[in-house]
């Protein structure tokens, strides 16, 4: 794919502009937004968003299209899920509802740098070592069993790195906005809203390393990898107060999102061997495996996420009946 440094510049010029956008808003005027509000700012990301993949569709290549919107619906899905973590931390924490749209754009904006090295890092792996997809293929592989195993996510809201700031920093009980530390009695001290980042910051970087392996294995364009992460994470804090409750329906979420990764997982250990070049694998030759073509991950990704939307609603709807 070649990406010109001028559609680099704008890229990242929009990205950042509309990270001050809301940084400048949310700044203004702290609230808890209305649902109109969500709706509205979810639809123009969306669209954003869609408007993005039918230009790479149109003006680079069908292929690298196909890839972006698999990219992009396989990160959204993971986003969705790292809004569950996020609900659990809002809720330990008691974060007052008119703080809440700050912290979560704080949070959003860790989870991008984080995603940001990940992505240079995993683009110059790629380019080095073509070995490096068996790992990302075997870690893949290994989230998925875990996410599809243990679906309850109450420990990760107080993580050891918060445990050891409980423990070892002086904190006050009063919150004062996204300030981090404040003077009470003559000595600086942390405020709730210090642990709060710290522990949205831990799990951002626990899901860039499930999330980028999973989008390498859709697509090796950087370009592509970068676009996909920005337009997952736009909407992340309209979709955080436009869902509520209906995040808590999702009950295969976690069980959906392992499949994705599995299948995900599998189709980098194909191209892996397909692209053998160690010698203790097939005396360093290629194997001949079938390769996964992109339009068919789409398809699975698309499907999977329907039918577990579905059966979600289907099953809190029988529980919602049987409780009354």
């Amino acid at each position: 794919m070649n990406v010109s440094a001028l559609e680099w510049a704008i890229t990242l010029g929009v990205t950042v502009a509309v990270l001050l956008f809301d940084v400048v808003v949310i700044g203004r005027r702290p609230h808890e937004p209305s649902t109109r509000e969500c709706a509205t700012y979810l639809s123009i990301y969306v669209g954003l968003a869609i408007l993005f993949g039918i230009f790479v569709w149109n003006f680079h290549d069908r292929q690298f299209g196909l890839e972006f919107f698999a990219g992009w619906l396989t990160e959204y899905s993971l986003s969705i899920d790292n809004l569950f973590i996020f609900i659990i931390i809002m809720a330990s924490f008691k974060v007052p509802k008119v703080y809440q749209q700050q912290a979560l754009l704080v949070g959003i904006i860790l989870a991008l740098i984080f995603r940001g090295i990940f992505i240079a890092l995993g683009a110059v792996a790629i380019n080095q070592f073509s070995w490096i997809f068996y790992i990302f293929g075997a870690f893949l592989v290994y989230t998925a069993i875990q996410l599809a195993r243990d679906t309850d996510h109450d420990d990760d809201a107080d993580n050891r790195i918060v445990k050891f700031a409980r423990n070892h920093l002086k904190f006050s009980e009063n919150w004062d906005g996204l300030k981090l530390w404040v003077k009470e009695n003559g000595s600086r001290v942390m405020t709730p809203m210090f642990l709060v980042i710290v522990a949205l910051g831990t799990t951002d970087l626990l899901f860039a390393l499930d999330s980028i392996p999973a989008i390498y294995g859709l697509t090796r364009e950087p370009y592509l990898v970068f676009t996909a992460n920005v337009f997952a994470l736009m909407g992340l804090r309209q979709l955080y107060f436009l869902l509520g409750d209906l995040l808590d329906r999702l009950v295969y979420l976690s069980q959906g999102l392992a499949f994705i990764l599995l299948f995900i997982g599998v189709k980098l250990i194909l191209h892996a061997l397909h692209e053998n070049e160690l010698p203790f694998i097939n005396g360093g030759e290629h194997v001949a495996v079938p390769e996964i073509p992109t339009l068919w991950s789409l398809g699975v990704i698309i499907l999977t996420l329907f039918i577990t939307m579905i059966l979600s609603l289907l099953k809190t709807r029988a529980e919602a009946k049987r409780s009354a």
